[in-house]
């Protein structure tokens, strides 16, 4: 299965890295080689850092917490959308507002006075108002709509954050770091591998290798969320039947032997009643005379 996806990813066109005078001398332990002016990333590489990835973002998910994919460049928008909705995950697509993450009561109270304001279209009140501010109000909505329509239903903190380009998306990166919530980047050859947990390095312009890694990523969400749905469901228990209590049983039968111990006993003869009458009688009389023998 790896040798698979490492053929995809070549296929990809991931190990396409800048040109020389671009790089980042901390990427070199991901660099290849290099051909002509062009750094070639290791696939080898590629390939541990998403099966990392992957296996963090299981885990995360399958605690309860949200993913946010964040990608505002031209060849990740489409991509960061679609796997947001294969995976019902957050993603931030346009621009990323600063304090999305630190100053997320604010961004919440953006996100109730959108619904206001769409409250009011749908009511009809938009119309009722003059036509500058109407178009005032619509123009806040439309601003607010595409900065934040991907974590509309974000209503808690996540717990990763996924990048391309991390040498874009520093802010996200920085916000997400100073709560510290894992980080997972797309780096190129001209990116900082320690501004991430975990670095895939890959080719971040290019449409095929940014999809790919994505829609694998996102199949470790699904994964993770089905691990959540099977730790919820409670473990069916069989019906105990109850024994007898031993104590009970045990009182019982202690009762019962002294009982039959006086029954089994054996009875007294004649003979022995007799002899032990003459023996009592005997008694008295011998003590008395021994007395008497004795006195001066």
């Amino acid at each position: 299965m790896a040798k698979e996806l490492a053929r995809k990813l070549i296929n990809a066109g991931v190990h396409f890295g800048h040109g020389v005078s671009r790089w980042n001398p901390k990427m070199a332990p991901f660099i290849f080689a290099k051909r002509g002016n062009i750094h070639i990333i290791d696939v080898k590489k590629t390939l541990k850092g998403l099966l990392i990835a992957k296996k963090l973002l299981a885990e995360v998910v399958s605690s309860g917490k949200d993913v946010v994919f964040v990608g505002t460049k031209r060849q990740a928008q489409k991509a960061i959308e679609a796997v947001a909705a294969k995976c019902e995950m957050h993603y931030v697509s346009q621009r990323w507002l600063g304090g999305m993450l630190t100053n997320f009561r604010t961004v919440r109270a953006r996100l109730q006075r959108l619904e206001q304001l769409e409250a009011m279209a749908e009511d009809g009140m938009l119309d009722s108002e003059s036509k500058k501010q109407a178009s005032r109000l619509k123009r806040e909505m439309r601003k607010i709509r595409a900065n934040l329509q991907g974590v509309r239903n974000m209503s808690r903190l996540p717990g990763a954050v996924v990048v391309v380009d991390a040498k874009k998306e520093y802010l996200a990166l920085r916000e997400a770091k100073k709560l510290e919530i894992a980080t997972i980047g797309l780096l190129d050859t001209d990116s900082d591998p320690d501004a991430v947990d975990v670095a895939i390095p890959a080719n971040d312009d290019s449409i095929r290798a940014i999809d790919l890694i994505l829609n694998e990523l996102a199949d470790a969400v699904a994964i993770g969320k089905t691990m959540t749905a099977a730790r919820q469901e409670p473990p069916q228990r069989p019906r105990r039947v109850r024994p007898r209590r031993p104590t009970l049983a045990r009182a019982g039968q202690e009762q019962a032997q002294p009982v039959d111990a006086v029954n089994q006993a054996p009875a007294p003869t004649e003979g022995a009643v007799s002899q032990k009458a003459q023996t009592a009688q005997q008694e008295p009389a011998g003590k008395s005379e021994g007395t008497v023998a004795e006195s001066p």
